[in-house]
This record gives C-alpha cells, sequence and structure tokens, in this order.
C-alpha cells in the first residue's frame, strides 16, 4: 500500500498525516510551489517528495497516484490523519479488500479548539483507500472523487484538521467559491438574483437547525454564517464572470 498525499505550504501538518500511516510500503508526496519546508518536512519522515505542476485537484491527485509504487493507494490530504481505532481498521481488513471497491472513511474536523459533529460536517464520509487498477480520481478542479464499481464504509474516523484558523477559513471559502463559480459558469448556467438571495439564508437554516449546527456551540454558529457566506460570495462571482462576458 501506497500512501499518496498531495500538498501545499503544509509543513505543519505533514508530518502528523505521514506518522498516522507507518505501517505503508511508500509514501509518495506530490508537493506545488511551497514556500515552506513541505518538502523538507516530508523527506524527513521517509517521503518520496515529486514535483510536478498543478492540475486542478482531481488531476493532481490521479497524477500523483498514477506514480506510486504499489497499487493499493491510501490517499489522504496533508491536514487529514488517521485516528489510531483507523489505523487498526485498516489493518485488520486489508487482507480482505475487495480490488473492485472504493473505501469511504468518515471524516471529522477539528475547528476553533473542538471536534464539530453537527452542521453536516460530520460524518463528511470521503473515499480515501482503492486499487488504482479498477478506480481512480476523476479530473474536476473541485469537489473530486474516485470513480469505482462499488463503494463501502470503514467505521473509524479520519481525522481531519481543516483550518489554522478563521482567517484561512475565509481564504479557503474565497478561493473554493471561485473555483464553484467557474464550474458553474463553464457548464452553462445563468446567475439568479433570487438565488443569490435566498440560497445563503436557506444554507444558514439548513446548517444551524436543520443538521444541528447549534449544537456545536458558537464553533457551529460561525460555521453556519461562513457556509452561508461561502453561497453568497459564489454567486456574487457568478454574476461578476458572467458580467465581464
Amino acid at each position: 500500500m501506497s500512501l499518496v498525499v498531495i500538498a501545499r505550504n503544509e509543513a505543519h501538518n505533514i508530518g502528523r498525516c505521514i506518522q498516522s500511516a507507518r505501517f505503508v510500503a511508500e509514501v509518495l508526496v506530490a508537493e506545488n510551489e511551497s514556500f515552506d519546508k513541505t518538502s523538507e518536512v516530508a523527506e524527513s519522515f521517509g517521503a518520496r517528495v515529486i514535483h510536478p505542476p498543478w492540475q486542478g485537484f482531481g488531476r493532481q491527485k490521479k497524477f500523483a497516484a498514477l506514480q506510486a509504487q504499489q497499487d493499493w493507494i491510501l490517499a489522504l490530504d496533508a491536514d487529514e490523519a488517521l485516528s489510531q481505532e483507523l489505523q487498526k481498521e485498516i489493518l485488520e481488513n486489508f487482507s480482505s479488500l475487495q480490488p473492485d471497491t472504493v473505501y469511504y472513511f468518515p471524516r471529522k474536523s477539528f475547528h476553533l479548539s473542538r471536534w464539530i459533529k453537527h452542521g453536516g460536517w460530520y460524518p463528511d464520509r470521503q473515499p480515501r483507500l482503492f486499487h488504482r487498477k479498477h478506480s481512480m480520481w476523476n479530473e474536476a478542479e473541485i469537489h473530486e472523487s474516485v470513480e469505482g464499481k462499488q463503494q463501502a464504509f470503514f467505521k473509524s474516523d479520519l481525522e481531519h484538521y481543516v483550518f489554522r484558523d478563521l482567517s484561512q477559513q475565509v481564504m479557503t471559502n474565497d478561493r473554493y467559491s471561485t473555483l464553484q463559480a467557474q464550474d458553474y459558469v463553464k457548464a452553462g448556467k445563468k446567475f439568479s438574483f433570487f438565488k443569490a438571495m435566498t440560497k445563503p439564508w436557506v444554507k444558514f437554516i439548513e446548517c444551524y437547525f436543520l443538521k444541528l449546527g447549534f449544537m456545536d456551540g458558537y464553533p457551529g454558529f460561525v460555521i453556519a454564517v461562513g457556509a452561508a457566506y461561502s453561497v453568497f460570495i459564489r454567486w456574487a462571482k457568478i454574476w461578476e464572470i458572467q458580467r465581464r462576458k
């Protein structure tokens, strides 16, 4: 099994990620234009580091998976780490894994000094283990996924150290909303003032009330407001892109 990670400016996370999967035969990190010591830290933990140009999330992960030495791919983001329970579950079940099946891990995120369990953030199941001769990442610019014949689900949690602080959350929402707006316009869809007005409110109600975000205390409120803002700025960027055209 190869651990495959794409990373940019993840020196503070990459060591924890690699250490959580010490049982793999190989660690491959695809690093892209970091201005911190991501490569040096990864190499200090035994990783083989490559430096492909940025191709978008789906293509980057696909390229990295194809460079691995093993066919079973454990594909983690640099800010993720296997919990001890998940490490044990993988090792206990590895010999019985089916090559044509994509395995999903429930992911819990640590933000604002606590694990977030509501508001749509959990269990947030992610495809993280697959056999590359039968399954592979698609080429989506954002919200990429692994395509395969079948799906199965592990029970133990994948730990996600999602943002260092609120500033990083705002910057991430800004970057992702741009990609989402571009995808929307590429698909030939049109800006809707009605949706731009209503969907942010709907998103807040969904996250904070329907998905019980209020049970995560004030962090749950911050997350719900952030989700609503992300929807709002995405629609604003759709309007901006179409106006330019």
